[in-house]
C-alpha cells in the first residue's frame, strides 16, 4: 500500500508547514478585491510534498518574468501585498479590474462597469487615481463614450508598464520576496528528497 502523509519523514512535513506559514505572514492573508472581482487569495493546497514543490516552482517563477507573476494568483497576492507597504496598490488593482473589465459580454454591464472603473481609478482625484498622464486619462474618457471592451487598454497598458519597469524590481529585491526566495528553494529541495526516499506503491 502507499504511505500515507503521517509517514513522511518529519523534516518534510515541518518544512511544508513552516513554508505555508512564511508565504502567509507576507500576504498578511490579505485577499485582493475591488468592486470589478477578486483575486489573490492563498491557494496552498494540501501538506502532500508534491503540492509543496508545485508551490514553490511557482513563486520561483516570479522572478523570471512579470507575466508569470501576474499568470499567478499567488504572485498577483504576494506582489499587492508589496504594493500595499508602497502604497501604490491601487495600479494592480486598475489592471485586475480591466482584466475582469474584458470578460464582460453585456453592453449594458460593460457601460456600467466602465463609469464605475472610470471614477474609480482614472478620474481626477479619483480615490484609487492611477499614476497616468492627462492625454491618456482624456483619451480614456473620450473611449467611455462609446463603450467597448478596449477602452481601457492604453491606460491599462501604460500602468503595467510602470509596474513592471518600477515596482516589479523593487519586489523581487525586497526582503520579504528574497526570504520567501530561500523558504521555496530550500522546501522545493526537500520535497525532491521526500519524493525520492518514498518507497514504490505495491
Amino acid at each position: 500500500m502507499c504511505r500515507t502523509l503521517s509517514a513522511f519523514p518529519t523534516t518534510c512535513l515541518e518544512r511544508a508547514k513552516e513554508f505555508k506559514t512564511r508565504l502567509g505572514i507576507f500576504l498578511h492573508k490579505s485577499e485582493l478585491v475591488s468592486d470589478t472581482g477578486s483575486a489573490g487569495k492563498l491557494e496552498w493546497g494540501s501538506k502532500h510534498s508534491k503540492d509543496s514543490k508545485n508551490f514553490s516552482e511557482d513563486v520561483l517563477a516570479w522572478r523570471e518574468s512579470f507575466d508569470l507573476l501576474l499568470n499567478s494568483k499567488n504572485g498577483v497576492a504576494a506582489f499587492h501585498a508589496f504594493l500595499k507597504t508602497e502604497f501604490s496598490e491601487e495600479n494592480l488593482e486598475f489592471w485586475l479590474a480591466c482584466e475582469e473589465f474584458k470578460k464582460i459580454r453585456s453592453a449594458t454591464k460593460l457601460a456600467s462597469r466602465a463609469h464605475r472603473i472610470f471614477e474609480e481609478f482614472i478620474h481626477s482625484e479619483a480615490p484609487k487615481e492611477v499614476n497616468i498622464d492627462h492625454e491618456t486619462r482624456e483619451l480614456t474618457r473620450t473611449n467611455l463614450q462609446a463603450t467597448t471592451a478596449t477602452c481601457f487598454d492604453v491606460a491599462q497598458g501604460k500602468t503595467r508598464t510602470l509596474m513592471e519597469k518600477d515596482s516589479y524590481p523593487r519586489f523581487l529585491k525586497s526582503p520579504a520576496y528574497q526570504d520567501l526566495v530561500a523558504q521555496a528553494t530550500a522546501a522545493s529541495a526537500s520535497a525532491s528528497s521526500c519524493s525520492l526516499a518514498e518507497p514504490l506503491c505495491t
